[in-house]
């Protein structure tokens, strides 16, 4: 638990709490002046000696509400360490004051005989006050912190998720492009060299931001040509790229490694199974202060479909949440003869 006192923790609180009591101690001078007849000095001398002085002793009682919790102590309690510490501290208010007034007041023995009780029960209100103002800022600062720590915990589980995710993600492709290179290994060692080396570049795409970064839609788009140039090797002319891009689009901002997963997709149900050519559409478009990015494969309904567990598709969705907060930014239809994913990016 934090102790240290809020006029310390937030100088702007300090601020306030002297300018409210400096117009505290100017209201009670003008009303003794204005409204009873006192003589200003006298008025003033009586504002040093009680107001003023409480102003200073009450900011301890910041300690004695901080130190007497619901958390460590009965209600029971803590009502009575504040009727000590109320007691405590009337005390020292009111000799302090006697004592100002002995020094200042003209007739300091009639004033202490005439005020004395009055200002005793004047300085348990003023303590009652001190104690629901201090409450007020307790409450107030715990409540940010426990803002501040949710917003820490959530940074913490999201950074977690999407360690999860990329976990999940990076060795899907890995595992893919090495069965690629396996099968080329004994049928033509030069290509199986060139896929290692564009498989090293690829990796190193993926292992150079974190899954949160947003990196520009052209090096997005890159990363995933060399990653279709990968496949294009293994499945020659049954794999057939293409793309529409928007110039405008290239600058766009988009999450890194998230458009790999769809053409993991579109390869594993569409070309891996086919007998005819199949393509790969990309098209992209700034729409409406967002990047739309459709990836669309033709397939043969007929053929046998892999299973699989949607692990890429879902993982997508699942980084759309994450980032956006909002899992809806994805949209999957499929008419049994060509499978389109549409993702809408804010730019925002």
């Amino acid at each position: 638990m934090d102790f240290k006192h809020p006029f310390i923790s937030n100088f702007r609180l300090a601020i306030y709490y002297v300018l409210i009591w400096l117009l505290f101690i100017a209201g009670s001078v003008l009303l003794k002046w204005l409204a009873y007849g006192f003589d200003p000095g006298m008025a003033v001398i009586e504002a040093f000696a009680l107001p003023f002085t409480f102003g200073i002793i009450g900011a301890s009682i910041w300690y004695v509400i901080r130190y007497s919790t619901l958390e460590n102590y009965s209600p029971g309690r803590i009502i009575i360490s504040h009727l000590i510490a109320a007691t405590i501290i009337v005390f020292i208010w009111m000799y302090l004051g006697v004592v100002i007034i002995k020094l200042l007041h003209p007739y300091p023995e009639q004033w202490i005989d005439n005020n004395l009780a009055s200002n005793i029960f004047t300085g348990y209100i003023l303590y009652l006050t001190f104690v629901i103002f201090f409450y007020a800022v307790n409450y107030y600062q715990g409540f940010k912190e426990k803002l501040r720590n949710e917003g820490k915990l959530k940074s913490l589980v999201k950074e977690a998720e999407l360690h999860a995710l990329k976990s999940q993600i990076n060795p899907h492709f890995l595992f893919n492009s090495l069965n690629s290179i396996s099968s080329l290994t004994m049928t033509d060692p030069a290509k199986a060299q060139e896929m290692v080396i564009n498989l090293s570049s690829l990796m190193r795409y993926s292992l150079k931001h974190d899954q949160i970064d947003k990196v520009p839609f052209s090096e997005e788009l890159n990363n995933n040509k060399l990653y279709l140039h990968i496949e294009k090797v293994r499945f020659g002319t049954k794999l057939n790229p293409v793309f529409n891009i928007e110039k405008e689009c290239m600058e766009a901002l988009i999450p890194n490694m998230i458009l790999q997963p769809l053409y993991e997709n579109a390869i594993k149900y569409g070309v891996y199974e086919a007998t005819e050519p199949v393509d790969i559409i990309t098209t992209a478009t700034l729409k409406d202060n967002a990047l739309e990015i459709v990836i669309t494969n033709n397939y043969d309904p007929n053929s046998i479909s892999k299973k699989g567990e949607g692990i890429g598709l879902r993982n997508i969705r699942d980084r759309l949440q994450i980032i956006y907060n909002n899992p809806m930014l994805m949209k999957v239809e499929d008419n049994k003869k060509e499978f389109k994913v549409t993702l809408a990016i804010p730019q925002k």
